[in-house]
């Protein structure tokens, strides 16, 4: 039996409510007997929880947020690591990086990567980043100082916004990246030059916290004043979410149908989005929850009618993975309407499964609302198969099953 070794886990923050994937795996790797010791970058700002951060009994350590406010921390990390070969071998790597990203944060990370490396959990033996750019940086330098091997896990954001030469660099050192869409593995694959240390991973769903939907959603139509559609959406105010388009589309629906929005989210854009929803004349037909905890998310699945997502695009490249919120919704039989980028239509297909219309169209989103609004047997097929979909195909414990294998792989070889 191969012998597992703990494994330290470098986070960008921790934990966030946002990141409910990153949970639930973390989660799974311990229940297949793995030991795992969390290391973030940032504190929680986040003022709830989610039951699964419960869950995790692994220790967290939280390295320096910002250098200057902990010097002697990170002093006594450099005097530290001064003597080790690592150190050195480390140190052109980071130059290297630095001639072409001359920035603060770059010299955050390197400082950060001493620290971890002088305050290394007790018992690590192997290093693990989830996302590809700040957590990884960190972890790459810490691997080179440290001697110990390093995996990643990379996502959305952290693929599209960063330079190609930097997650060239980071794939050549890897032992492998995970990654979550269809898209995201075929770019990493591209700028690894085609190594075959590049796998495709979808997070998938804890099918035991997201029970199949047993209930019966009334047959609303949108015909009656006194009972509305409800229509839900999860996630961020922020641009690559595209809820200005969503509401946008909202205001484009007929006079005469009769519908209600939730939103469930924090972020920055929260107020210039309510302000937004004035401005068009439908604030009154919105309610705003802000954040809230897995369970009350998925209360609010199990009520609505329909989930809608506008997902974009941004002009830094920004976008959504395969957002889970989608996947969340689905297994609920939950009718979901989105746009056709990235790893959404790998999941929905317009009109076997769900509403799929082109990003930045706030006019086909509402044709296609108005479309889900009116037909509630169209809702309820499109999210009976959506449903079937989520349970055969996305269930997490494949996920971990396949980085349980990657690791101990590994592992095997590894002396």
């Amino acid at each position: 039996m191969t012998q597992r070794r703990k494994i330290v886990v470098v986070l960008k923050g921790y934990p966030r409510l946002s990141e409910t994937f990153i949970a639930q795996e973390l989660l799974g790797l311990e229940k297949a007997g793995f030991e795992l010791a969390l290391v973030a970058l940032r504190r929680p700002t986040d003022k709830k929880r989610h039951p699964v951060h419960d869950e995790i009994r692994a220790p967290v350590h939280y390295l320096p947020e910002y250098l200057h406010e902990e010097p002697l921390r990170v002093a006594r990390a450099l005097i530290t690591c001064l003597p080790k070969p690592g150190f050195w071998r480390a140190l052109p790597a980071f130059f290297s990086d630095l001639w072409r990203d001359w920035t603060r944060n770059r010299v955050r990370r390197f400082g950060q990567a001493m620290v971890l490396s002088v305050e290394w959990p007790a018992g690590g033996k192997w290093l693990h980043a989830h996302f590809i750019h700040t957590p990884a940086s960190v972890a790459r330098y810490a691997s080179m100082i440290s001697g110990t091997p390093w995996t990643c896990s990379a996502h959305a954001k952290d693929i599209w916004t960063s330079p190609d030469w930097e997650l060239a660099g980071k794939l050549a050192d890897t032992r492998w990246t995970v990654t979550c869409t269809q898209t995201g593995f075929e770019q990493l694959r591209h700028l690894s030059g085609g190594r075959p240390h590049v796998h495709l991973s979808y997070h998938g769903l804890d099918l035991g916290r997201f029970g199949p939907f047993d209930g019966i959603r009334p047959a609303y139509d949108g015909s009656d004043p006194a009972n509305p559609v409800t229509i839900v959406s999860v996630g961020r105010a922020v641009e690559k979410k595209g809820f200005d388009i969503l509401l946008r589309a909202l205001s484009l629906l007929p006079a005469g149908l009769n519908w209600r929005f939730v939103h469930i989210g924090g972020g920055e854009l929260l107020e210039k989005l309510q302000a937004l929803a004035s401005e068009l004349g439908i604030a009154q037909k919105i309610t705003w929850y802000g954040s809230l905890s897995q369970t009350e998310v998925l209360q609010h699945y199990r009520d609505a009618d329909i989930f809608a997502l506008a997902c974009r695009i941004t002009a830094d490249g920004d976008r959504d993975g395969l957002p889970n919120v989608l996947v969340e919704a689905s297994s609920q039989a939950l009718a979901c309407i989105s746009t056709n980028i990235s790893g959404v239509p790998e999941l929905l297909v317009d009109g076997e499964n769900g509403f799929v219309v082109p990003p930045e169209d706030p006019q086909a989103l509402a044709e296609a609302l108005a479309k889900a609004i009116r037909d509630p047997a169209l809702r309820k097929r499109l999210g009976e198969a959506a449903e079937r979909k989520v349970r055969s195909q996305f269930d997490h414990q494949t996920s971990i099953r396949q980085l349980k294998d990657l690791f101990e792989t590994e592992w095997r070889i590894a002396p």
